[in-house]
């Protein structure tokens, strides 16, 4: 049996977080790193997959200016979604080698992943056919989105714990209109948990669904220097 490293990252800009993923899979693909589970905190921002449809961006490019929020389009599946305080981003560097290579096993393992944690706080978190992410009731949870290269999976998840939900006005979120988003403060209330707690249950939940024995938390130090060793330095320690 095999652990799973965790790391929170702390705060992270975007573009920062995507060159950390893109060393960690050339390692991981090399096998000179083990699978691994980024938690950055992210400033808010918007990243546009790679099956956008035309007409996810409500807001128009002067209001994201105003606000500071940049746009960035990457390889991940999904659509158009936000990121920002109070979410929990997590990017799954990952081998799927051991899963037989399939990718969408690994996308039904991270969201019963996600639905295990809501249940630890009696949330009744379920998926929609034909729709990857978390729901409760008719209002999206957590978002997912997965990129592969040399079967190596990169970017991840979002659950909503506690951020601003007025932010997903800026979008139709994950592309579907009318959508109405939901975190875990928004359905508990005073009972919410906060960040740091939900961090360490999902790295639990995500390492069991996943097949490792344990999870082992390493600081952001260590995730650098893991990139570095691929030949790409991150400039910020």
């Amino acid at each position: 049996m095999t652990t799973l490293t965790a790391c929170h990252l702390g705060f992270t800009p975007y573009s920062q977080g995507l060159r950390l993923q893109e060393a960690l899979v050339s390692a991981r693909a090399e096998g000179r790193t083990h699978d691994w589970l980024l938690f950055p905190d992210h400033p808010p921002v918007l990243t546009v997959g790679r099956g956008a449809s035309p007409g996810g961006l409500i807001a128009d490019r002067g209001t994201l200016e105003a606000r500071g929020i940049e746009i960035f389009e990457v390889a991940r599946g999904g659509d158009i979604t936000w990121h920002g305080p109070g979410q929990l981003v997590g990017y799954a560097i990952c081998d799927l080698a051991p899963q037989t290579k399939d990718l969408h096993r690994f996308l039904r393992a991270l969201e019963s992943a996600l639905m295990d944690v809501l249940a630890e706080y009696g949330i009744e978190g379920t998926t929609v056919r034909g729709r990857t992410g978390v729901w409760v009731g008719e209002r999206k949870i957590a978002s997912l989105g997965i990129a592969v290269r040399r079967w190596v999976s990169y970017h991840g998840f979002a659950l909503n714990v506690e951020p601003d939900l007025s932010q997903f006005d800026l979008i139709h979120p994950c592309g579907l209109r009318g959508v109405r988003m939901t975190s875990v403060a928004d359905l508990l209330g005073s009972r919410a948990p906060a960040l740091p707690e939900v961090r360490e249950r999902a790295a639990a939940a995500v390492a069991r669904r996943l097949g490792h024995a344990r999870v082992r938390w390493a600081a952001r130090e260590d995730a650098l220097a893991a990139a570095e060793e691929a030949g790409l330095a991150i400039a910020a320690r």
